[in-house]
């Protein structure tokens, strides 16, 4: 008989939010895979329970290299562990492939639920949520951050991401050109911990506040986009919308194509519309004229 993958949702702040089964199975597990064991070590003397199974690492750096031998062990029947610094594995944490590969190979998977930090901060966010998106990290390079967020600019699902402290203003104020200075937003920062905060506004503001330095774990929760009647989009919608989309890859017919279905415009208003910003760029830079 294969053995059993559980997937453990652990504190992401107060140790008292463990779930009283993480106990038992730490304690009865086979093997125990960890992102960080120096953390499952205080992890376990907090709980106040003893492992018997073997601990390994399992961490984004030997994720690929490590997930065969874990397989190797639940196809010889153990039960293995598997656990993260904080909330649930695989979500913006080490666990999808062994999941997909003890998927694969017809192995048992099952999960403790526990603490989510997606799940807390919508909450506690005050936008809507009964549609939402997890986007999880953003790139950390400038460009490559505001296209990422541009792609998902009509967006109408409210947004989840996370973020580190010491990049935060930089996101909030490609958010704010990417989204709109007002679109509504929530930083929730150090969640169920002593310094709990949810700091909510406008992303231009929220983005003015984080520029004063902001420390712990962040969670940016961002109100989805407003529904448009196409009689409310203008030229300039219409062709940064095209934009969007050639950056991203598409052709310029496509785009065009694409951007009318979504808007319910014809397909020759957007055209003109992408032909008219052309000429005019191209009349502005050949001018001459010194600025």
């Amino acid at each position: 008989m294969t053995g059993t993958l559980v997937l453990a949702g652990t504190p992401i702040g107060d140790i008292s939010d463990a779930p009283p089964r993480l106990a038992e199975e730490l304690t009865g597990a086979d093997v125990i895979a960890a992102e960080d064991t120096r953390r499952l070590r205080r992890l376990t003397q907090a709980l106040g329970v003893t492992t018997r199974g073997r601990v390994v690492s399992y961490f984004e750096g030997n994720e690929s290299a490590r997930t065969p031998e874990l397989v190797g062990e639940l196809a010889g029947g153990a039960r293995v562990l598997l656990v993260t610094d904080a909330g649930m594995p695989s979500v913006s944490d080490p666990g999808y492939r062994l999941v997909a590969a003890a998927v694969e190979r017809d192995i048992k998977v099952t999960a403790v639920p526990g603490p989510s930090a997606v799940l807390t901060a919508l909450a506690l966010s005050g936008l809507p949520v009964d549609r939402f998106c997890f986007e999880g990290f953003l790139p950390r390079k400038a460009g490559e951050r505001l296209g990422r967020l541009r792609e998902v600019a009509d967006e109408r699902r409210t947004l989840v991401y996370f973020e580190a402290p010491h990049r935060l203003d930089d996101t909030l104020a490609a958010m704010a050109e990417a989204f709109g200075a007002e679109r509504r937003a929530a930083v929730c920062r150090e969640l169920t911990k002593t310094y709990e905060e949810v700091r909510r506004g406008p992303l231009a503001e929220l983005a003015e506040w984080a520029a004063e330095g902001v420390r712990g774990e962040i969670t940016v929760v961002v109100e989805g986009a407003p529904e448009k009647g196409a009689e409310e989009i203008d030229a300039a919608e219409l062709v940064r919308r095209v934009r969007v989309r050639e950056e991203a890859g598409e052709r310029r017919k496509d785009a065009i194509a694409a951007v009318a279905v979504q808007v319910g415009v014809p397909k020759r208003q957007v055209f003109d519309a992408v032909v008219a910003a052309k000429n005019a760029a191209g009349t502005s830079g050949g001018s001459g004229e010194h600025r």
